[in-house]
């Protein structure tokens, strides 16, 4: 009886494995010799499941993309009222520090965007799947009654996925502008500016 493959475990290991170089290393200088270190594999072997290091980081970008909306459509698919859906949403959003990994992850890929337009197309990807979330919760509190709409709700949307990012940028960097608190509270300001709301409406228990 043939042994089954292993192809897929192997691909899977490889992207676990990329995706701690990126995060360790960051893009700039990123070899596949890093990758095939982390993995236990020779570069050779990693070429046999990925044709080259471009194709194994666009895998690891989708599947980042993937997590990272998923657990945000996680944390709000369950809650009914309108104002603690758009606060547990932006709570979701942000990274908690420097070495949250998968925050670094989606940004350190983010930087190959602006020459590659593989990355572009997985960069855009997450930003408009992130304002849908957001638009969706915007329209249904307008709908109901519970926010009052400042503007569109997809250009709140937007913009809260832009500061999001902005804020998150500086979260990250070795020396933080600002830490995830006082983003959260910036961005529940913003909100709530938007959405006719008090700023208090969107605190969660044990917001800062």
């Amino acid at each position: 009886m043939a042994r089954p493959s292993r192809a897929a475990e192997k691909r899977t290991e490889l992207v676990a494995a990329a995706r701690r170089a990126v995060a360790e290393r960051g893009m700039l200088g990123l070899r596949l010799r890093d990758v095939a270190d982390r993995a236990a594999m020779s570069s050779g072997s990693v070429l046999y499941y990925f044709p080259t290091l471009a194709d194994l980081l666009r895998e690891v970008q989708r599947e980042a993309v993937d997590r990272f909306c998923a657990a945000r459509e996680a944390a709000v698919r369950d809650e009914p009222d309108p104002c603690r859906r758009l606060a547990a949403m932006i709570a979701s959003g942000l990274p908690s520090g420097p070495g949250d990994e998968l925050c670094v992850l989606l940004y350190e890929l983010g930087t190959v965007s602006r020459r590659d337009p593989a990355y572009a197309a997985e960069h855009i990807r997450l930003f408009e799947r992130q304002t849908g979330i957001y638009a969706a919760i915007l329209e249904s509190g307008a709908a109901t009654g519970a926010f009052t709409l400042s503007r569109g709700a997809a250009e709140i949307a937007r913009n809260l996925v832009a500061l999001e990012d902005g804020y998150g940028l500086h979260i990250v960097n070795a020396v933080p502008a600002v830490d995830a608190a006082l983003a959260a509270r910036l961005l529940r300001g913003y909100a709530a500016d938007a959405t006719g709301r008090d700023p208090a409406d969107l605190d969660l228990e044990g917001d800062p």
